[in-house]
């Protein structure tokens, strides 16, 4: 008997779910509605159009959902009118995931502002989305528009969205991607054709300045969380793809990439890249796992045929150059190291450029390094840049923790084995170059922290040769300069210039220049960011017979252009009597020894 009653009640309380009038939770469907994009929705009437399912189909006419304060229009959607179909046992489960949708008249005005808010949901900007409806099996649109302005990425589109069991899914429109035209095409097969197995898909965005194409595979019908496609995109500027792809990408040359990928959630996996950056061939591969509002990138760049000038947009070569026109050129390189927008962003990337092309690549032939960012704490470790002749190598350290407007940058770098020649490349001087840096100072440029910085800068050439009639100049000896033979050349033994650097000023400590036939010594210091040279020389010669000039020499200019002057004083014929007159009387004073270059050596380099 009460077996009876259990079965009565349970097959009473089936008939009321298959029969339920679903149409009585209107209210309550708007105010869930309403709740999840924060602004009161208006639904005119919820109705339910077969009388017995537990896959019951319901009506909705009128939809209204308003604008947030703030955005133009009077309306994110207006929905004419739609059938859904949903399981009711998923319902009493507290899920509600439709089974078909039937939709037409539909309008619909996204908006993303400068900040990434979005006006069609409360989740904060960066957290995920997409999935919701990967358990539809049919889904039918009609007269379909969507308005899209992306006020952060600076895109805008206008698309019809069309999908039938005939035709599958179809979408067409026009947009601007940074003021630049494109169309927008996508194609998918119908829903139904893809339930329990990967669902094809086709989409393209494509213009003058812009082309990207996607081809490749969802897990299910519309599960944008779980799918692999094949990339291929080209555009006159980086910008234009980042505009797409939102990976904080810079301005550059044109670019033509293709690429593998893989989605998983909130994990991307580019494998295969390949393609162009201007003239610069790149390959690589990288890793992308957002967790926690945090996005961190792993990955490796391979680059042939290396250009600099690669990197930057037309804007922004034309601003460089017109900096140069304006200052002059510079030794010291104005890149921007701000990484103040980059908060969000941790990660490793192994950087390797095989070659280099045009001037670069006559004195560089490759780089190497690993450049890794925590927390806004970027470093570029194990850094070796192979030379025409010898190695740059050592570290970088950018530290803009805590909200500092402006990095904290340390530079520690290492030249070894290269030379004078390989470097100037004009074979007046020669010899073998050793050098290091080491400074710390804050910027928003590596100029402009080398302005601030404070540390140590020293050069050392040794075991080289100059021009006779040179060496014997620096000596101050007029007669040796004169009678010197163009060809004739003499050793150099060693140079040595060694910079204290405080807040931008590097006063020599020491600058020592030795050859064979003489020994100059100076005083001075070095300006930056301006590069400004102010030297003081006085010289000897080491020879016999020489005529030694009494008197100094200045070196000023720039280090980019540096200029000798000696005071018309000291070139004078009284000058020069003197010194013939001192050298007759072996009263010129006392020669200076070799100096102990493996000492200065040591000094600078320290």
């Amino acid at each position: 008997m009460a077996l009876g009653v259990v079965a009565l009640i349970l097959a009473l309380l089936l008939v009321a779910l298959a029969a339920f009038p679903w149409g009585v939770f209107r209210e309550t469907i708007a105010r869930r509605l309403g709740d999840s994009v924060g602004r009161p929705v208006t639904i005119a009437s919820v109705e339910r159009t077969d009388a017995f399912s537990f896959t019951p189909t319901v009506r909705i006419r009128d939809v209204t959902v308003p604008q947030p304060q703030g955005v133009p229009g009077d309306a994110l959607a207006r929905i004419a009118e739609t059938r859904v179909t949903f399981s009711a046992w998923a319902v009493l489960r507290g899920k509600f995931r439709p089974l078909a949708i039937d939709a037409s008249g539909v309008r619909l005005a996204l908006v993303r502002d400068a900040q990434g808010n979005r006006n069609w949901t409360r989740k904060a900007p960066g957290e995920g989305g997409g999935g919701g409806l990967t358990g539809l099996r049919n889904l039918t649109l009609r007269d379909v528009t969507v308005d899209y302005r992306d006020d952060k990425r600076k895109r805008r589109f206008r698309v019809a969205l069309t999908s039938d069991a005939t035709n599958g899914l179809r979408i067409a429109g026009t947009g601007t991607v940074r003021d630049t035209p494109v169309r927008v095409t996508a194609s998918a097969p119908a829903i139904g054709t893809g339930q329990g197995k990967p669902w094809p898909f086709e989409a393209l965005i494509d213009g003058p300045a812009l082309r990207f194409a996607a081809r490749g595979t969802m897990d299910r019908p519309l599960d944008t969380r779980h799918m692999t496609l094949a990339i291929d995109t080209r555009a006159d500027d980086l910008k234009l793809i980042d505009a797409i792809v939102e990976a904080g990408l810079f301005g550059t040359q044109s670019v033509a990439l293709k690429a593998q990928a893989r989605r998983d959630g909130d994990d991307w996996d580019l494998t295969g890249l390949t393609g162009t950056i201007g003239a610069s061939r790149i390959e690589g591969r990288v890793r992308v796992v957002k967790r926690e509002g945090r996005t961190r990138l792993d990955g490796a760049v391979d680059a042939r045929n290396f250009a600099f000038d690669d990197l930057a947009s037309d804007e922004g070569k034309a601003k460089a150059a017109a900096l140069r026109r304006e200052i002059g050129p510079r030794v010291v390189p104005n890149t921007r190291i701000n990484i103040a927008k980059i908060d969000k962003t941790d990660g490793s990337i192994d950087l390797r450029i095989h070659s280099f092309a045009g001037e670069t690549g006559k004195a560089i032939r490759g780089l190497r390094g690993t450049l890794a960012i925590d927390r806004q704490l970027l470093t570029l470790t194990g850094l070796r840049i192979d030379l025409a002749r010898g190695t740059l190598s050592g570290a970088m350290r950018v530290d803009q923790r805590h909200g500092a407007d402006m990095p904290n940058v340390t530079l520690n770098l290492r030249l070894a084995d290269s030379s004078i020649d390989a470097l100037a490349n004009d074979g007046t001087i020669d010899g073998r170059l050793d050098g290091r840096v080491t400074l710390t100072g804050r910027g928003n440029t590596i100029r402009e922290a080398v302005a601030n910085g404070s540390g140590r800068i020293g050069l050392i050439a040794r075991d080289g040769s100059l021009p006779q009639k040179l060496a014997a100049m620096m000596g101050f000896d007029v007669a040796g300069a004169l009678l010197a033979n163009e060809d004739e050349r003499a050793g150099l033994r060693c140079m040595a210039l060694g910079l204290s650097l405080r807040s931008g000023v590097g006063s020599a400590d020491p600058l020592l220049i030795d050859t064979t036939r003489s020994q100059a010594r100076g005083t001075g210091n070095v300006r930056f960011p301006q590069e400004t040279i102010a030297f003081t020389f006085t010289g000897a010669p080491k020879t016999s017979g020489a005529i030694r000039l009494p008197g100094s020499a200045t070196v000023h200019g720039t280090i980019s252009s540096p200029q000798v002057t000696v005071p018309e004083e000291t070139k004078s014929i009284g000058n020069v009597l003197k010194g013939l007159g001192r050298a007759i009387t072996g009263k010129d004073g006392p020669r200076p020894g070799d100096a102990d270059c493996a000492a200065l050596s040591r000094r600078v380099l320290e």
